[in-house]
């Protein structure tokens, strides 16, 4: 028998089958140690044939196998990524193992446990011993050192050595989130029924689930799911930050108990490998997670979903690149099962191929129980400057935020930016402080008195002096979550006031503790980033307040405006979710901007079809794609020359197919330094995919050990 082997290097010179001779017990899917250019590395078994069409006796032998790791559809959803991405085989299967698993790093956990056998002859005088087995009787078996901690070292080693007791090991699962299961399924509404009717009678196997927040989109996931699994199948359920996950794991878990695993980047090694084990074996039936959780083991996929379908985290930005809803895509085909995206505010690519018919439309366009989404009060940020205001509060949403508290009830404040100030400013010279190793501005954080890099992570003490002129004159410009939560303790003295973002949220479930505290109501507001802004349910939040909702509206990046109104509405959705009506105050310095008229009124509608003939007007996605090719490394010299060879070769392309091109250009990245790499790339924007495969093959012909090459298309970050 002969092994068809990928070799587990992720370098392209070594992106080729390897054949062994194989022995028995080595399968497709098998991760094994072969012997490799004078040492043992690991390889995955891509497949198992009986001959070779090489020198058997040159053949090398599988030394041994480690485990079983891959399904057959992993291999062929490798195949498929690795050919759709251009990049190493090995590379793609890393994506479907647990990076700790791969590195040996973690194994199964397992504890003593003391075993009942049976009665014995116990000396009148040994109390502690009759007590002890008669304990033991009555359940059969408990963990040993707990044992020992009740009834002595001494009374559980002589029932040992009577043979009335005796030891055992027992696998421990790491379980995340203990506890977090609560609350019970909820009776579906009518809307909710004729949603879940029209995508199981469908004949499509691709839907969006298009509802407004709060229309019950989770309670129909939820039964989606339930139906696979009553149909002996299995469930993928993404969700786009690890924030959400918490809740919706909680949800999962009280219908569905032990067959629910999550899967995220959040957990420890322990707990990943256990839940992946879990899914592996069969013994979990739904995966949740973030992206990464599209890659989940589970054999036999009823339904996949993608909730929040927009968000740009559900594309990778590192290789492979994938978008987890063209891997749900692949994954749903191979099944033959039923994918739900979404999404109150669904990308505008997404509704195109909705509204054309592509893919299943479903809406809900109104709340649970008909109740009002709330309303959306403008604070025009200029007339509070001119009457002297200078705090980041309209004294529109002091006064909200005044009755709301005095209510009894709870506010969110969402401001997308984290730390105390957005830069710091010499008022002598002008200079701002920036990055040694990227071409930003660091961020000042009040609490650790530090200037941060929220690119690279870069930690620095705040500085006495311009670096520039040396000037001590320094000021802070922009507000932060730090900045608005020490201005919300001054107005609210009394008020329990949380944070959540990047810096609040980096220990182990950072998000599940904070999110829970506001939910149990030990705080009056939450004051966070993004991740405050969707999928979550507090029913006693009944006032949301927007800072600096028109900032995003200014990114040189076409797809600007959608994100306004996807982060506006979304967060605004925060709001009124119980019994009370809520009420959103949205500060803004360009009130009449026509994104914003669209949020207030919700009109997703009518945004998209001023979006969709905006983007017909100037040839942007979905009328074509764009495609980055980018170039880094440490010295901007090579990063320049690699450039010049990778343009000059697509430009050869431009020349013979210009008629499939609508730009093409060569230019800095708009950020031009990161982790002390420069960036330099080639912008093209194309009217189809034809020439996807050959970009790929002419850029990535030029990587080299200092230089890095890489493809994006449609990329969710233009920076």
């Amino acid at each position: 028998m002969t092994a068809e082997v990928i070799v587990d290097i992720a370098h392209s010179e070594v992106d080729k089958i390897f054949e062994y001779t194989a022995a028995e017990g080595v399968k497709e899917g098998c991760r094994v140690r072969v012997p490799f250019g004078g040492r043992t590395v690991d390889g995955y078994v891509m497949r198992i044939k009986e001959g070779s069409d090489f020198d058997p006796s040159k053949l090398k032998a599988v030394a041994c196998v480690v485990d079983e790791p891959l399904t057959a559809e992993c291999l062929s959803l490798a195949r498929a990524l690795s050919a759709r991405y251009h990049c190493p085989m090995a590379q793609v299967l890393r994506l479907f193992l647990p990076a700790e698993m791969r590195r040996g790093a973690v194994r199964e956990l397992y504890k003593n446990v003391a075993v009942f056998v049976r009665e014995a002859e116990i000396p009148a005088r040994a109390k502690s011993q009759a007590a002890a087995l008669a304990f033991l009787r009555e359940r059969g078996r408990f963990p040993y050192t707990e044992y020992r901690e009740k009834f002595g070292d001494g009374a559980v080693r002589a029932l040992l050595s009577r043979g009335a007791v005796r030891l055992e090991k027992e696998r421990v699962n790491r379980t995340p989130l203990r506890g977090a299961a609560e609350g019970a399924p909820r009776e579906l509404t009518p809307a909710q029924r004729a949603a879940i009717a029209a995508i199981e009678g469908s004949e499509k196997g691709e839907h969006l689930l298009h509802g407004v927040t709060g229309s019950g989109k989770t309670e129909i996931y939820l039964t989606l799911i339930a139906d696979a699994i009553a149909r002996g199948r299995s469930a993928i359920f993404l969700v786009p930050e690890i924030s959400l996950t918490p809740q919706m794991f909680a949800q999962l878990r009280a219908r569905f108990g032990d067959a629910a695993a999550i899967l995220h980047s959040g957990l420890s090694a322990g707990e990943k490998f256990d839940e992946w084990q879990r899914l592996r074996s069969g013994e979990a039936k739904i995966a949740i997670g973030a992206r990464s959780a599209v890659f989940a083991p589970v054999e036999n996929v009823g339904v996949i979903v993608v909730d929040e379908e927009h968000d740009g985290s559900y594309q990778s930005e590192n290789s492979p690149r994938y978008a987890a809803a063209e891997v749900a895509r692949l994954r749903a085909a191979y099944n033959g099962c039923k994918l739900v995206l979404g999404s109150a505010t669904p990308s505008v690519e997404t509704y195109r191929r909705a509204e054309t018919g592509e893919i299943g439309l479903v809406e809900l366009p109104d709340r649970i129980n008909a109740r009002p989404l709330p309303e959306i009060l403008i604070a025009d940020m200029r007339r509070e400057v001119r009457r002297g205001n200078n705090s980041p509060f309209s004294a529109q949403l002091r006064e909200e935020l005044e009755t709301c508290l005095s209510q009894g009830n709870q506010a969110i404040v969402f401001l997308n930016r984290r730390g105390f100030a957005q830069s710091v400013v010499c008022r002598e010279c002008g200079a701002v402080v920036k990055c040694a190793q990227c071409d930003v501005s660091l961020t000042y954080h009040s609490e650790e008195h530090c200037l941060k890099c929220h690119y690279c992570g870069a930690s620095y003490k705040m500085l006495a002096a311009c670096p520039e002129c040396g000037s001590v004159h320094l000021s802070y410009t922009g507000t932060g979550t730090q900045k608005v939560v020490g201005e919300l303790k001054k107005l609210y003295p009394a008020a329990r006031i949380l944070r959540m973002d990047v810096d609040t949220t980096s220990g182990k479930e950072g998000h599940y503790r904070i999110l829970k505290k506001f939910a149990d109501r030990e705080a009056d507001i939450l004051v966070g980033t993004q991740m405050i802004a969707k999928g979550h349910d507090f029913p006693a939040v009944t006032l949301v307040g927007i800072l600096d909702a028109d900032m995003s509206l200014h990114f040189s990046d076409y797809r600007s405006g959608e994100r306004t109104f996807q982060l506006i509405t979304q967060v605004s959705g925060r709001s009124g979710r119980g019994q009370e009506k809520g009420r959103v105050v949205l500060q803004t310095y360009d009130p009449e901007n026509y994104i914003l008229r669209f949020a207030v009124n919700y009109d997703y509608k009518g945004f998209y079809r001023h979006e969709i003939s905006l983007r017909a007007a100037t040839a942007f996605p979905p009328f074509a794609r764009i495609v980055r090719v980018m170039v880094t490394a440490e010295e901007e010299k090579k990063a320049v020359e690699t450039l010049k060879e990778v343009y000059f070769s697509l430009k050869e392309l431009f020349e013979t197919r210009r008629e499939e091109f609508l730009f093409f250009n060569r230019m800095k990245a708009p950020v031009k330094r990161i982790q002390n790499k420069f960036r330099y790339q080639v912008l093209m924007r194309l009217k189809g995919d034809d020439l996807l495969p050959e970009i790929y093959a002419r850029s990535l012909a030029h990587r080299s050990r200092d230089v890095l090459v890489y493809v994006e298309e449609d990329p969710a970050n233009l920076s």
